[in-house]
């Protein structure tokens, strides 16, 4: 049985409003959803313990940190100047997925599997144990790369 006119222009008015409401909630909540990675909202609490003046994670720091060469190698040696791009280990020359969770949506998605590469690779480029800060603003750079 057709609608009424009159019936009709009611839902489509509440239709409209409804699916406005509707777009207008998911314009605020999608890139809130995409932003949250718990992988990086774990190295937060250790970060401010290690500075109590912590802030946040800076994506320009994490940029900062991927490119800088330590001893002789840097993240983009293997990793290459884009996490986008997928690379090659210097060594072994094996290939490497990208890094970048946009082209590569496995990535930083299993806390003890990034933590054990965070161990590896960053023994390897700097020498040392990474700190909370400089895993989060890596993090935060690699997140934002699209």
């Amino acid at each position: 049985m057709p609608l009424a006119p009159h019936t009709l222009g009611i839902f489509m008015r509440l239709t409209s409003k409804t699916g406005l409401t509707v777009l207008a909630v998911l314009a605020v909540a999608l890139p809130l959803c995409v932003a949250a990675n718990p992988v990086l909202e774990g190295y937060r609490a250790p970060a401010k313990a290690e500075n109590a003046a912590f802030k946040d994670f800076s994506a320009a720091a994490g940029q900062k940190f991927y490119n800088a060469k330590g001893a002789t190698l840097s993240c983009a040696s293997c990793h290459t100047d884009s996490p986008l791009a997928a690379g090659k280990h210097a060594s072994t020359s094996k290939d490497i997925p990208p890094l970048a969770p946009s082209a590569n949506p496995k990535r930083f998605t299993d806390a003890a599997n990034v933590e054990r590469w965070f161990k590896r690779n960053c023994n390897d480029v700097l020498k040392r144990v990474c700190t909370a800060q400089e895993k989060g603003d890596f993090m935060a750079y690699v997140l934002s790369v699209k």
